[in-house]
């Protein structure tokens, strides 16, 4: 299911990692000290929201788990509370805001922690609160020391794209680990 070479790409030795799914090129700079050149994949940080591509990145995250041998951290982020004004104001609105979240998390950890338990794999289910998306991901990641991060994406383009942003787009370009997206 995974492979990976060194190859000569201009003047740069880059390392082509194979997954099924996906082509990444990296240079050889973008991958930490801590991370060996035979690209295995010790710790694996799944970046989870409870949707049905952060489900399917699961389940390629747990295969890889299985292959490596290694381990997941599933991580949901909250994104502070978007209405500033509103719920300063209306303090049951930032409550409702924060159960409805850590519902959705709680909902999300038990389904990962089901599909863990049959692929036979460690899962860490971590909650990042006040922290945007991206940022609490990556700080994710570096806390863990994760090998390879895995994003699902929701797979827009165009306009949508454009409005809604790419939060898989944005912890491919500001990673300095290894990043899976899942399509």
């Amino acid at each position: 299911c995974l492979r990976s070479e060194l190859v000569a790409r201009g003047s740069a030795m880059v390392r082509l990692v194979h997954c099924g799914l996906v082509c990444a090129w990296r240079t050889m700079a973008a991958f930490p000290p801590s991370i060996p050149h035979t690209l295995m994949f010790k710790h694996i940080l799944l970046a989870t929201d409870g949707s049905s591509s952060a489900d399917h990145a699961a389940q390629k995250a747990f295969q890889l788990a299985r292959i490596h041998g290694g381990q997941v951290t599933a991580a949901f982020v909250i994104d502070p509370y978007p209405y500033v004004g509103l719920g300063s104001m209306n303090p049951m609105g930032l409550d409702a805001y924060r159960a409805a979240a850590h519902e959705a998390a709680g909902k999300a950890f038990s389904h990962l922690n089901e599909l863990a338990e049959a692929a036979g794999i460690a899962l860490d289910a971590r909650l990042i609160e006040e922290s945007h998306v991206v940022q609490g991901i990556l700080a994710a990641a570096e806390n863990v020391a994760a090998d390879l991060i895995v994003v699902g994406s929701h797979g827009r383009s165009g306009l949508k794209r454009m409005l809604a942003g790419s939060v898989a787009t944005q912890v491919a370009g500001l990673s300095t680990r290894p990043v899976l997206v899942v399509r």
